[in-house]
């Protein structure tokens, strides 16, 4: 069983390889720590900071595991893209082994059957197992999240502390009010004294913020805390409502719905059945709820609950199937509780085709590697929609290419931008304004298409279909033969405009000699 697990989250990785802007900073990050090494002025961050500082913590420790299987692939002749598949494949092995150790402190606690189904329940959901190898911040804190669940089912104190705190203050601030929670709950019943967390909590805290500071100042060549800027950012200046605001509960009719998939209508049943579950599942809620106040949302920023929420339909589903047996509208229940694992897997299926058709530019920079030779000559320039929807260092794969990110290029109308050889540009059509600039000069190679929206169509089957439209256009500057043509035709063209406005002027001087003439010979009639 916990093999499919394993099975499942690669299925993921290999049908969805490229990342997104969300995933940037540490997927560039690997990339770096593995190819630039020390040479830190190389390093991607240093070009395009954004706009607050992520610690180098994760990256370094996944970059370190990754690197004998990459050395090993750079040694086989393999593209630079497969190490992003190793990389990404590193992270979802450093949570999926605190996930068993979770899962064996969960049996322990319910018995080897509960966890059968809550392991079926996990690995049926969409986004905790597509999420599991994606370099998010909050997937690089995922394994120290778990291991702190772990100590917790265990009574586990001291170790409990430490992994929650190096997950607050190395990667995710807003952690502090998922573990807080938890805390208060031992405290109200006695398992932890506070004086035992002030004796753990203020040595380990100061070790794991000393080392945060060491590293990333380091890397960043500035004194500071990453997380602590992101806290003071997203938090207290509350900037990160610049990327948009949703309800205040959001999370509760989205979010965990859209997360949990059908396994939310078992929720409450769960909830209902066991008040042991109820103990576990509402530090989960209370986090939710709490960090609701915060009106940027997403949902990544709760996928911590999630395998607590889970503990309550694993519950639901565990009784109802022992007791199917006892008369037919529990074997109904226990039948169409174990039938909803399938439902997910189907709705996995569905979004996971969605999430494919968000990645037009790493599928743009796939498609120029195959339409241009890696011998050719080739700059090309990653406009800002490829950059944010797959395009990364590990996707560069030519070495002799020259790849530039340059962000908003000054076209002037009417004049040639002739530095690159090739690029990817957003446009909507062939048609589109934002093309315009580059139709004398540049041919368009392919248009590459993404997901636009999802269709209803009850003649076809399925019935839900998922459109997709133009997005990016790949473009290759015309051979010199031509671009010299056009120039001379330009030339013709801008003379013959010359001698007509010459002419023009020619004659409209003409005009004003013919009535000053007339005025003058007016004047001499009535003198």
């Amino acid at each position: 069983m916990k093999e499919l697990m394993s099975m499942v989250a690669f299925a993921h990785l290999l049908y969805c390889p490229y990342t997104k802007v969300e995933e940037s900073f540490n997927v560039q990050a690997m990339h770096d720590i593995l190819y630039h090494r020390f040479n830190l002025s190389d390093y991607d961050h240093k070009e395009f900071p954004g706009v607050v500082p992520r610690t180098f913590i994760g990256p370094l420790f996944v970059s370190l595991l990754s690197s004998p299987f990459v050395i090993l692939f750079n040694a086989l002749g393999m593209g630079k893209f497969w190490s992003q598949y190793i990389v990404r494949g590193a992270l979802g092995l450093c949570v999926i082994i605190p996930f068993f150790k979770y899962l064996n402190s969960i049996e322990s606690y319910f018995g080897k059957s509960f966890t059968k189904w809550y392991l079926l329940v996990t690995i049926s959901q969409y986004h905790f197992m597509y999420y599991l190898t994606r370099p998010l911040p909050n997937i690089m804190a995922m394994p120290l999240v778990l291991l702190a669940l772990h100590s917790w089912l265990r009574r586990r104190h001291r170790s409990f502390i430490i992994f929650s705190g190096a997950s607050i203050i190395w990667f995710r601030g807003e952690l502090a009010l998922f573990f807080g929670t938890i805390l208060i709950f031992e405290f109200i019943n006695g398992w932890l004294t506070i004086n035992r967390l002030i004796k753990v909590a203020v040595p380990a805290g100061f070790i794991l913020l000393c080392t945060t500071i060491l590293i990333d100042s380091i890397f960043w060549g500035r004194l500071l805390w990453p997380e602590g800027e992101v806290l003071w950012f997203n938090t207290i200046l509350n900037k990160s409502k610049d990327w948009g605001t949703s309800p205040f509960l959001w999370y509760f009719y989205s979010a965990i719905p859209r997360g949990m998939a059908f396994s939310v209508f078992l929720l409450p049943v769960g909830l209902l059945n066991d008040t042991k579950i109820i103990k576990i599942v509402l530090p989960g809620f209370i986090f939710v709820f709490l960090y609701s106040f915060l009106p940027h949302k997403e949902l990544r920023f709760i996928i911590y609950a999630f395998p607590l929420f889970n503990l309550a339909v694993a519950s639901a589903c565990h009784q109802a199937w022992n007791n199917r047996e006892k008369s037919k509208i529990r074997k109904l229940f226990g039948y169409g509780f174990a039938a909803h694992i399938g439902l997910n897997f189907i709705f996995t299926i569905f979004l996971l085709n969605v999430a494919k058709a968000n990645y037009p530019g790493g599928v743009a920079i796939a498609r120029i590697h195959r339409l241009a030779s890696s011998n050719e000559n080739v700059t090309l320039h990653i406009d800002n929609l490829s950059a944010q929807t797959g395009v990364s260092r590990f996707t560069q794969i030519y070495s002799n290419w020259r790849y530039d990110k340059t962000e908003n290029l000054k076209i002037i109308e009417n004049e040639t931008l002739l530095e690159f050889s090739h690029m990817l540009v957003e446009a909507k059509s062939k048609y589109s304004l934002n093309l315009k600039p580059f139709r004398k000069t540049y041919d368009i190679l392919e248009s590459i298409e993404g997901f636009s929206q999802i269709h209803l169509n009850y003649n076809m089957f399925p019935p839900i279909q998922i459109k997709t439209k133009p997005m990016i256009f790949i473009l290759k500057r015309k051979n010199e033969k031509t671009l010299k043509t056009l120039e001379n035709m330009g030339k013709k063209l801008n003379l013959k405009k010359r001698n007509e406005t010459d002419e023009g002027v020619e004659t409209l001087e003409k005009f004003e000699k013919n009535v000053e003439e007339i005025k003058n010979d007016k004047n001499d009639v009535v003198s």
